[in-house]
């Protein structure tokens, strides 16, 4: 007799004022496979897997598991079936230890307290089993961004997940930690784990895949072997159009320097250097990446540059002007524009009109602004013009930002900082966890923007992006800039190599 399948979901149609966000959507995913899902933003991936994860009741369809149809009111329902989910954003407490974070919410006990020799005990056999080894007793402040996505992983396995749902597993993982991370996926199979697969990264899901659904629109395109199809294919599927590419090689550097940066360096609390004699230039119609494992000082960088922290050592001028001591507001006015890391938390004020969130930064400026008083007008004016000019895609400027799919939310902030014309663009994450399409579109921008004279600071996670774009490419490791790169020479592996330490240590 056949096995059923792990997960079956047929005809899952989920409908929200307005939109439709999943119709008739069929997936099926085989015990012990690794089946990645694939699409746009907006394509209702999110939805169906919140769906099977109890997080949201679908209108109509069934979900079986193993064979077995079923009602899923909760997460807690999907967890006590053997269903876990990694978020793509992490959530982890930076104030407790590994052990701490992961029997958070689960806690073991032995004789009415909690069994914390019994946790440990396990943690260290399921690292040790799948390849996600970890240190108990270390704090989450203390932690690089593989072993957050490792102890995440564990968290789900404590609790007996069998069935895995990995959002968006690799968007902030260096190559070596990709490649970590898909031997540990590996050893979960082996071991008779099944594993939904969620990526905008097409190579690495033709590299880890055993099926592939495509969905598009809300709906199911099809269900591939990724033997079948190349990164081109699957593009098509998707979108439509071919796999867009960040490659730029015609110069536009000028010898005008829109800002120079000299001897940086900041200290926490403790006295401890977070950044340490950091200098370069950006010049007009000049991008210039910093490339990073996440947590050696590119935060800070950031910070710095807009004057969010004050700091140590060094100095900042920005065309011309020595701008060291100026206020965050000041340096806003007179020319750096932020396109941050996180659109959610720093970017956006979701339950907001797209108005307000357009006048974010620029809110007392022109056309926002009319003296000390907000220009409604001219904000809803300057709104639907970065709407037109930005393709972002809604019905108009009083809809609020959580209403859009994620790409269209970046597009927003892309069109508001770019549309401003600052001098200098500091551009942190611009494509993180956005669709093929809507990445395409934003390179585009940062291009024209280039070719315009904006000077752009790039910080990214994508080495591909970082490469392509970049005319200059400067390594961050521990808080100090430890190599400045020729794009033109690299591959992501070898600059993934400096980001880790491991081709500093060899040329040592």
């Amino acid at each position: 007799m056949d096995q059923a399948p792990a997960v079956e979901l047929r005809g899952i149609t989920k409908r929200y004022p307005g939109v439709i966000a999943n119709q008739g959507v069929e997936l099926t995913v085989m015990l012990g496979d690794v089946h990645a899902v694939v699409g746009e933003n907006g394509a209702g991936k999110s939805t169906l897997m919140k769906t099977l994860y109890g997080m949201v009741q679908p209108d109509e369809g069934s979900i079986k598991v193993n064979g077995e149809e079923l009602k899923l009111k909760s997460p807690k329902d999907a967890i006590d079936l053997g269903i876990g989910m990694v978020h793509q954003h992490f959530m982890l407490a930076d104030n407790l230890t590994v052990l701490e974070n992961i029997v958070l919410g689960s806690e073991p006990t032995s004789r009415m307290q909690i069994d914390f020799a019994g946790a440990r005990k396990r943690i260290l056999e399921l690292g040790d089993t799948y390849g996600l080894v970890l240190d108990p007793d270390t704090l989450g402040e203390n932690l690089s961004v593989g072993e957050r996505q490792r102890v995440e992983i564990i968290k789900v396995l404590f609790r007996g997940a069998k069935i895995l749902i990995l959002d968006e597993p690799t968007a902030v993982l260096v190559p070596q930690e990709v490649e970590e991370l898909f031997g540990s996926i590996q050893e979960l199979t082996d071991e008779g784990h099944t594993v939904i697969f969620i990526s905008h990264k097409l190579d690495e899901v033709l590299a880890i895949s055993d099926q592939i659904t495509v969905m598009r629109g809300g709906r199911t395109v099809g269900s591939v072997s990724p033997d079948e199809v190349d990164a081109k294919q699957l593009a098509e599927l998707m979108i439509g159009s071919e796999l867009p590419s960040p490659e730029t090689r015609e110069s536009t550097v000028t010898e005008v320097v829109a800002l120079h940066v000299r001897n940086l360096g900041i200290t926490d609390p403790t006295g401890r250097a977070v950044l340490d004699d950091i200098s370069f230039d950006i010049h007009e119609g000049e991008i210039v990446g910093v490339a990073g494992v996440e947590g050696n000082g590119q935060a800070q960088l950031v910070d710095a540059l807009l004057g969010i922290v004050p700091i140590t050592t060094g100095s900042l001028e920005l065309a011309g002007k020595d701008i060291t001591g100026w206020p965050s507001r000041e340096r806003r006015e007179r020319g750096i524009g932020l396109i941050p890391e996180d659109r959610h938390r720093q970017g956006l004020l979701l339950p907001s009109p797209l108005w307000e969130n357009a006048a974010l930064g620029h809110q007392t400026v022109e056309p926002y602004a009319t003296g000390l008083w907000i220009d409604r007008a001219g904000a809803r004016k300057q709104t639907a013009e970065i709407i037109e000019t930005y393709n972002v895609k809604t019905p108009g400027v009083d809809v609020p930002a959580t209403a859009l799919s994620g790409g269209n939310q970046q597009k927003l902030v892309v069109g508001r900082e770019i549309m401003a014309d600052p001098e200098v663009l500091v551009a942190a994450q611009p494509t993180r966890g956005i669709d093929i399409g809507a990445q395409a579109d934003i390179w585009e921008e940062l291009k024209k923007a280039r070719a315009s004279g904006m000077g752009i600071l790039l910080l990214s996670a994508d080495l591909e992006e970082l490469i392509g774009l970049s005319d200059t490419l400067h390594v961050i490791f521990r808080g100090k800039f430890v190599a400045e790169l020729d794009p033109k020479q690299l591959t992501p592996e070898i600059l993934g190599s400096y980001m880790t330490g491991a081709a500093l240590d060899e040329a040592s």
